[in-house]
């Protein structure tokens, strides 16, 4: 499976992904020490919101280095996963390829990680691991959980769980899709935050409606037969071949994507939430990389 997952990874980006890990770790030590005043330039994420109410002044919580960090990830493995990514191959794969390289950079680093996954029927947390043993078991967990699965995608169900669940500090990495954020996801993101590290990655979905110079040749012949041929995972409703390639319909789905889009991005950057979008296999380890050295450039 590890094998797989980096075959398209080049060793020179898998070096460069390799240097940047500690852009996860910087800053951000994981044991509280005390509390201190709130001054100029600290991050709002760092003050302790219960100490500073019952104090009535902002108190900045103090962390000390451990030798050991843990990297937490929530899963997304509903249905919604078992529909097609951006570069038209699985969502499945590009997920578990995203959660395998940052699962294989904590592990060689010597750390620890653990999974959380599920959908809108049932959440399970796999026993934390620090060996690729380990890591390639959580792997096929989480690529048999997306096919097995018949329940709805519920990001905020894996949300919830580990702001009941997880009580020690760690680095969460949630990897989900392109579902609209919700007013009850942006609260639990905020719960989230007071304790945790979070990291966002986007699994884009394949264009609902394909272009019409994608569906076909400069002489109107079909390119790919079975192109056109799109069904919504969740409802199961085929869409029309009379669509694909409507200038109308394409430009509303992609104004109704792009409020989405707006909405979820200013909220992850006001809860300060690093983020990517993931499209493609062959251009994840390169975005990877792009996003830790933003993280690294955000924090030094």
């Amino acid at each position: 499976m590890r094998a797989k997952l980096f075959i398209r990874s080049s060793q020179k980006s898998m070096h460069a992904l390799d240097g940047a890990y500690a852009s996860l770790l910087r800053g951000r030590s994981l044991d509280f020490e005390d509390l201190r005043p709130y001054e100029f330039g600290d991050q709002v994420r760092d003050i302790d919101w219960r100490a500073t109410a019952r104090h009535g002044e902002p108190l900045i919580k103090r962390t000390k280095a451990t030798r050991k960090h843990t990297v937490l990830f929530l899963v997304d493995t509903g249905r919604g996963m078992r529909a097609l990514a951006e570069d038209e191959g699985g969502k499945r794969d590009l997920a578990v390829l995203l959660t395998g390289a940052l699962g294989f950079l904590t592990v060689r680093h010597g750390d620890d990680f653990s999974v959380i996954y599920g959908d809108s029927a049932r959440v399970r947390r796999l026993a934390t691991g620090s060996s690729e043993g380990a890591l390639e078991h959580a792997l096929r967990t989480v690529s048999a959980a997306i096919d097995a699965s018949t329940a709805a995608s519920d990001r905020d169900a894996l949300l919830r769980y580990t702001a009941s669940n997880i009580a020690r500090r760690m680095i969460v990495v949630l990897v989900t899709d392109e579902t609209p954020i919700t007013p009850d996801t942006e609260g639990l993101l905020r719960r989230l935050t007071v304790q945790h590290d979070l990291l966002w990655l986007t699994v884009r979905d394949a264009d609902p409606v394909v272009p019409f110079d994608r569906l076909r040749d400069p002489e109107g012949r079909l390119r790919d037969p079975g192109s056109a041929h799109r069904r919504d995972v969740d409802s199961g409703w085929a869409i029309p071949d009379f669509v694909h390639g409507d200038t109308e319909v394409m430009a509303e789905l992609a104004a109704d994507e792009a409020a989405h889009t707006g909405v979820r991005d200013a909220t992850l950057r006001r809860l300060e939430i690093t983020h990517a979008e993931f499209g493609a296999q062959s251009t994840a380890v390169p975005t990877l990389l792009a996003m830790l050295n933003r993280r690294s450039h955000a924090r030094s």
